[in-house]
């Protein structure tokens, strides 16, 4: 819940309770998906995850050229509230480390002369996009409208059989560097698993444009009806059977499709939306929706609505999903 003190009409305060408006950025690209020959690797290191009320607390940047690092940008920041023990015994950054470095201003400008209108590229960076376009609006008024790529978003295509997609997990996979939530050592750790994607969509596809025509082309939106089953006997012991599911945010172990066509071999059925008729809601990673709040999709506050009025109807994680799909 969001809450924010406001003045009653008597001139008292008061605590409001409500949700909060979406961060609005105009000038901040969509992420794309390339393989170009220069570009700055970037990543931060945060007090948090949500950049209305967190800090950045490190922010590196890598310059390469055809694969090669040419240069580098790495500060710490000092934040205006001392950071917890959870954020030091992650990072290994103390309070005593920040107390000498410059603060957001001087650090956001100097990063800011670093990148320039270069390409930037990162792992899961929209997270670090909006934390440094909201630094730069607020300390420089300008924003971060850099063309971005976000390795993560590769390696889903990529390796779609990965437990999850951790940078951990991913570098790992790929035998590169491990990450080490220390952001010029990330840095590094992205941009080897950025040149092994590489590879592997060569491996894979033979050319970088077969794999972008194929892994990217433009698809039609994904409609719960167009999924019909490939199963002609279903299991009519599985929870699933006979079961209305509905699915939001992003799951983390495949597709959505993939999902939904379980869910239909198994003899159910999927909606794209909540309604009189749902079972299950399942509900995957929302992060990095904008249009979420107070962390609740529109289609968990209306299955959590029609449960309270008494509907045959349950919100399960992604996790407990999987686990009735397996259960015989």
């Amino acid at each position: 819940m969001y809450i924010s003190i406001s003045v009653d009409e008597n001139g008292r305060p008061c605590v409001v309770a409500g949700q909060p408006e979406a961060i609005k950025r105009p000038e901040k690209k969509k992420s794309s998906v390339s393989f170009p020959d220069d570009y700055i690797v970037i990543d931060i290191e945060t007090t948090g995850l949500d950049v209305r009320f967190c800090e950045i607390i490190e922010i590196s940047a890598v310059k390469y050229r055809a694969g090669s690092e040419t240069d580098s940008f790495s500060t710490l920041v000092k934040p205006t509230e001392p950071i917890d023990d959870f954020i030091t015994s992650l990072t290994g950054i103390t309070n005593e480390m920040l107390e000498s470095a410059p603060d957001i201003s001087s650090a956001i400008s100097d990063f800011y002369n670093f990148v320039g209108s270069e390409t930037l590229v990162g792992y899961n960076v929209n997270f670090d996009i909006n934390f440094l376009y909201d630094n730069l609006m607020m300390c420089k008024s300008v924003p971060l409208s850099n063309d971005f790529i976000d390795v993560m978003r590769i390696s889903k295509k990529l390796l779609p059989d990965l437990d999850n997609y951790k940078l951990s997990t991913v570098a790992k996979h790929l035998k590169a560097s491990a990450p080490s939530h220390r952001s010029l050592d990330d840095c590094r750790a992205c941009n080897e698993c950025f040149l092994r994607l590489k590879e592997e969509a060569l491996r894979q596809f033979g050319s970088i444009d077969a794999f972008l025509s194929s892994a990217f082309a433009h698809k039609t939106k994904l409609s719960a009806k167009d999924i019909t089953a490939t199963a002609t006997v279903f299991d009519e012991n599985n929870p699933l059977f006979g079961k209305n599911v509905c699915f939001t945010g992003a799951l983390e172990k495949m597709v959505r499709r993939d999902a939904m066509q379980l869910v239909v071999n198994l003899g159910g059925s999927c909606s794209d939306n909540i309604n009189k008729h749902t079972n299950y809601l399942v509900i995957g990673n929302n992060d990095f929706c904008a249009s979420i709040k107070d962390g609740k999709s529109n289609k968990q506050k209306k299955a959590e609505a029609l449960i309270l009025k008494g509907n045959d109807l349950e919100i399960l994680t992604e996790s407990a999903f999987y686990d009735m799909v397996l259960d015989q």
